[in-house]
C-alpha cells in the first residue's frame, strides 16, 4: 500500500494511423521517466482518433498491448491509455490498464462521440472499471465520458478519477470546467490527459493536460501546445483529511444507472 502515488502524464502529438511510429515516439519520450507509479498516454495513442479506420484495430494479442506490457515491466509502473481493439466481431475504444506484473484490465468507452460517427464504427462499453492498486481506488475513463457526471459519480469512494482524451482545442474551455466540476462533486483527485497537434480530420488539439485536487484546485497543468510531462505526487493522507473536514459524499444521492 502506498500513501503517495507518483503519476506521469505524457502530453504529445500523435502520428496519424501509424502505430509503429507512435510506439517508437512514445518510448523515446518515456526514456527520461523514472520513479513513476502510473504513466498515462492519450486516447487512441497508437492511431490517433481515426474512428472510421477500423481496419487498424488490433487484438488483445497484438503488438501494441505487447509493447505496453514490456514498457510497464521496464518502468515498474502502470501504463494506461486507449487503443482501437477488435474482439468478437466488434471494435472498441478500449482503455488498457497494464501493470508491471503483467496484469491487464480494460474499460471500453461507454459514451461514443457521435459528432464524427464514433458510434457508427465502434461498439459502446457498458461497465465502468474500478481499479484497486497499491491501496488506491482508481476510476479510469475516456474523453467524451467527461460530459456525463452520472456515469462517473463517486458511489464507491474512489480516490482518483482519470480521463485520457483527444479533446479538440475549440472546446477546450469545456474541458477545463468539466474536469474541475468532476473533482468537486466527487471529492476525488481528477486527471485529464489530452493530446496536442493536428489530426487527420484537421482537428487541432492544445493539450491542457492537468491534475486537479479534490476541492477543485488546479495542482498542475502541462504547457499549452507543447510536448511535455506533468509529473507529481498524489497524497492519500491529504485526500482523507479533506473528506473528513468536508464530508459531502455522505449526503450523495443513491441511484441506479440503466
Amino acid at each position: 500500500m502506498k500513501e503517495e502515488l507518483n503519476i506521469c502524464l505524457l502530453q504529445c502529438d500523435l502520428h496519424w494511423e501509424d502505430a509503429l511510429k507512435n510506439r517508437t515516439q512514445i518510448a523515446t519520450y518515456l526514456a527520461e521517466v523514472t520513479d513513476a507509479d502510473l504513466i498515462l498516454l492519450p486516447e487512441l495513442f497508437s492511431t490517433g482518433f481515426s474512428v472510421a479506420s477500423t481496419h487498424l484495430a488490433e487484438t488483445m494479442d497484438g503488438k501494441t498491448l505487447a509493447w505496453m506490457k514490456s514498457v510497464s515491466k521496464k518502468k515498474k509502473a502502470v501504463l494506461c491509455g486507449s487503443v482501437m481493439i477488435k474482439e468478437k466481431g466488434h471494435v472498441f475504444n478500449r482503455l488498457l490498464w497494464v501493470e508491471p506484473n503483467g496484469r491487464v484490465l480494460h474499460y471500453d468507452k461507454r459514451h461514443l462521440f457521435n459528432l464524427i460517427d464514433e458510434d457508427k464504427h465502434f461498439t459502446a462499453g457498458t461497465e465502468r472499471l474500478i481499479v484497486e492498486y497499491e491501496g488506491w481506488k482508481i476510476c479510469p475513463m475516456i474523453c467524451y465520458d467527461l460530459r456525463f457526471p452520472v456515469f462517473s459519480r463517486n458511489d464507491v469512494d474512489y480516490d482518483l478519477l482519470l480521463f485520457v482524451a483527444n479533446w479538440p482545442e475549440k472546446r477546450i474551455a469545456a474541458w477545463d470546467v468539466l474536469l474541475k466540476a468532476r473533482a468537486i462533486e466527487n471529492q476525488a483527485y481528477v486527471i485529464g490527459l489530452n493530446r496536442i497537434g493536428e489530426d487527420g480530420y484537421k482537428a487541432m488539439y492544445s493539450g491542457h493536460s492537468q491534475v486537479i485536487d479534490a476541492d477543485g484546485d488546479l495542482i498542475s497543468m502541462a504547457p499549452e501546445n507543447e510536448i511535455g510531462f506533468v509529473e507529481l505526487t498524489l497524497s492519500k493522507k491529504h485526500l482523507s483529511k479533506l473528506r473528513r473536514r468536508l464530508p459531502f459524499l455522505a449526503d450523495r444521492d443513491d441511484f441506479n444507472l440503466k
